[in-house]
């Protein structure tokens, strides 16, 4: 199962079902940046860090969810 899979077969039905993005004051920012990139020698950046998911309640930003392909170990893109 490719990461696009797990997303449309487990993690979206489930945000949905626990109320995320339905319930007043929830949100999910999808493909969401959470950081700039780390800084190189000579203030270069490299690439910019993305969450799948990030979940907002009332403005505050309270948990991400990064989707896998079955075939990647769990710990895989983890900052």
């Amino acid at each position: 199962m490719n990461e696009a899979e797990t997303r449309a077969e487990y993690i979206d039905p489930n945000l949905k079902a626990a109320g995320w993005g339905e319930v007043e004051g929830s949100k999910i920012l999808r493909e969401f940046r959470i950081t700039d990139g780390k800084i190189q020698t000579g203030g270069f950046r490299t690439k910019p860090e993305i969450a799948d998911y990030v979940l907002v309640y009332n403005n505050q930003k309270v948990a991400v969810v990064e989707a896998k392909s079955d075939e990647m170990e769990v710990s895989e893109g983890v900052a």
